[in-house]
């Protein structure tokens, strides 16, 4: 039976390495005591459609319920997080609030990216503070180094090109600056030539081409005081302000990049992007200030910084520079040479069970042979064979599986033994 396009099935191995990004990603959240919620997997398809902007209409997963109202599986977790903390007026600014769970988007499947994946995500709501940003971001790098991946931070700030379009331009159309900055999103994915076509009539393509220009420059923060047309701009003094404080944090995998400046409509100064520095699998996290959405909420009053990371595209960097990591939990196999020692085999299962062992055995009672060979199929370290004779005098026999080895242990001692045979 096939599944519906850019859904999949979730392996064992595949939870193994989700599951060991959730671990890092909680272990991090921890050291900067991010409070964990778990927004709704649903929404109205209103919030969606007044919150994040026109541009994602068509990848929401959206449906009529049963009572006829329209609503939509979650897109991303920042605007289920936004919506729980715009509500809570009596707490005390910052809220530093986290989440790590699946999304559902109807884009273009590609490599690392299906259409049901998984995200982690902090936020920060806050009083306009700089120090926002430079926490994510911070959290972000510290976040890589725990995954032992060297990665790229690219930094910009959206109102770097909303300065230079007003002043040159005399362009203040809210409209027109956000499809500008969509149409600048898309150039790493689809070219300069094709994203000029596709805004052709909607957008004048000499200012297209004139941004896309400026937004080709990356390098150092220092750099942009001698860009031509940049370096008379106020709001590279915010930017300056973001990399002194990072650099303060000891914080070194960051430059400028004028072409990031994410398509979703809700951001409304830093923006960022990081990037694996060996392979070329795209961006692995998104995120930046979005003080439109909390005015969009209704909370004028607070604004919001954060960021999202993409699981199963982490793992790709992961594979791709052999990181990932190897699975360490070792499998004790119970077997028993016949039915007269079947209960006994049940109950030393069950105590090594209850000390945290892995154990297996078979649930089919087959013949002791084909109980070996299970043990081979499932790899595991050790076999534990339960005999009459050896049970007698409250002894089993341990198999090493890797080189065939036997050896006699009381019952007694198992525990001890079986722990330091599997180191």
């Amino acid at each position: 039976m096939d599944l519906p396009r850019g859904m999949r099935d979730i392996s064992q191995e595949d939870a193994f390495y989700i599951n060991y990004i959730r671990e890092k990603f909680y272990e991090t959240i921890s050291s900067y005591n991010f409070q964990v919620i778990e927004p709704s997997p649903i929404e109205l398809l209103s919030t969606l459609e007044a919150k994040s902007g026109e541009s994602i209409i068509n990848e929401v997963y959206s449906f009529k319920d049963k009572a006829g109202r329209d609503i939509a599986l979650r897109y991303d977790l920042t605007i289920g997080i936004t919506r729980f903390a715009v509500s809570k007026r009596d707490i005390p600014m910052p809220i530093k609030l986290a989440n790590f769970g699946g999304v559902f988007r109807y884009d273009e499947p590609q490599a690392g990216r299906y259409r049901y994946f998984h995200q982690w995500d902090i936020e920060i709501y806050d009083n306009f503070n700089i120090d926002s940003e430079a926490e994510i971001i911070e959290f972000v790098s510290n976040f890589f180094t725990k995954l032992n991946l060297e990665i790229m931070i690219e930094i910009s700030d959206r109102r770097i090109l909303e300065e230079y379009i007003k002043l040159k331009y005399w362009l203040d159309d809210e409209y027109s600056i956000g499809n500008l900055f969509r149409a600048i999103d898309k150039v790493p994915k689809k070219g300069i030539r094709q994203v000029c076509t596709e805004y052709k009539d909607v957008l004048n393509e000499q200012i297209l081409r004139d941004l896309l220009e400026i937004s080709s420059f990356k390098g150092a923060i220092l750099d942009l005081n001698s860009h031509e047309k940049l370096k008379n701009l106020k709001n590279t003094r915010y930017l300056k302000d973001l990399f002194f404080s990072l650099e303060s944090r000891n914080i070194q995998n960051i430059r400028v990049n004028l072409g990031i400046v994410r398509g979703l409509d809700y951001y409304s100064g830093i923006v960022f992007e990081v990037f694996d520095k060996l392979s070329n699998i795209g961006s692995l996290v998104g995120g930046g200030r979005y003080d439109k959405l909390t005015n969009v909420f209704g909370r004028p009053d607070i604004g919001a910084a954060g960021a999202a990371g993409g699981v199963e595209r982490i793992i790709l960097a992961l594979q791709y520079n052999k990181k990932l990591p190897k699975k360490i939990k070792k499998i004790v196999y119970i077997a028993n040479s016949n039915e007269s020692v079947r209960n006994k085999a049940l109950s030393i299962l069950s105590s090594l069970r209850r000390k945290g062992y892995s154990v297996e055995y078979d649930l089919s009672n087959r013949s002791l042979r084909k109980q070996l060979s299970d043990a081979s199929s499932k790899g595991v370290a050790l076999t534990l064979i339960i005999a009459p004779d050896e049970i007698s005098k409250n002894n089993v026999i341990i198999k090493n599986m890797k080189d065939g080895t036997e050896m006699i242990e009381n019952i007694e001692s198992l525990d001890k033994n079986i722990h330091r045979l599997l180191l």
